[in-house]
């Protein structure tokens, strides 16, 4: 085995862990990207429609908890898939990536694939899941639907530890839960209340009517509350196939 999503990266790169090592963009660069803004259609990028911040909990160590920021593009009524940022700021960091599927498309799912996903439900319900800046009547229609999806999120890097570059494999996240070990520590909620000027309990009483479908309750998602195992990604060396003897 070369590397594990559980093993802590080794001799990195000095600094805090804020931002990447390199150095300040010149200002020759910045005027290369603004002329390519002007002329490149950036069509997947213009997609995105939604932001979101929540929370996401480390599979193979729920004690380690981060704040996400995922900005979203619906494909189609059944599918989304989100760019999963470390912050809202210009300088945030590309941390992941989720896919969120319906009820639908995850009941076709093999059992043990749908171990690999979590569910929205009680994230949404407990007022976690928040659209910063947007009036909640609005997205209250949207609420009731992420309701009955499930997500599954590869974090490919793993800022939390300090890590100034994204190294390793990626690690499976998971979603919060109102359960022992699935519950967000309360100094990150509100720090996040605190940024945005919200409250998560009045969140949570507005979604009181926001029902949640048996179905999410007895599938394989979150499969973390039945077996109390997560998963972590291990990374082998193997032998390639190749379509051509080497030189």
């Amino acid at each position: 085995m070369l590397s594990s999503s559980e093993e802590k990266p080794g001799q990195m790169p000095p600094g805090d862990g804020s931002i990447p090592p390199g150095k300040p963009m010149s200002f020759g660069q910045k005027m290369i990207d603004k002329g390519a803004q002007m002329v490149e259609s950036l069509k997947p990028i213009k997609q995105m429609s939604q932001h979101v911040c929540t929370f996401a909990l480390y599979s193979q160590d729920m004690s380690r908890q981060i704040e996400t920021h995922h900005h979203v593009n619906r494909l189609n009524q059944d599918f989304l898939q989100c760019a999963v940022y470390d912050s809202d700021d210009s300088t945030a960091r590309l941390i992941g990536v989720e896919y969120i599927v319906s009820d639908k498309i995850f009941q076709t799912l093999p059992p043990e694939e749908q171990k690999l996903w979590h569910s929205h439900a009680y994230e949404i319900t407990a007022g976690l899941w928040m659209n910063p800046r947007a009036p909640e009547a609005i997205q209250k229609p949207e609420l009731r639907d992420l309701a009955q999806t499930y997500g599954k999120f590869w974090c490919t890097w793993q800022v939390d530890r300090g890590d100034r570059l994204p190294l390793g494999p990626p690690a499976l996240m998971m979603s919060p839960q109102g359960v022992n070990g699935g519950m967000v520590m309360p100094e990150l909620v509100r720090k996040r209340d605190e940024k945005y000027k919200v409250s998560t309990d009045n969140l949570r009483m507005s979604r009181a009517d926001v029902t949640v479908p048996e179905t999410v309750l007895l599938s394989n998602a979150d499969y973390w509350m039945q077996s109390e195992k997560g998963f972590a990604v291990d990374v082998e060396e193997t032998d390639m196939k190749r379509i051509a003897p080497f030189p």
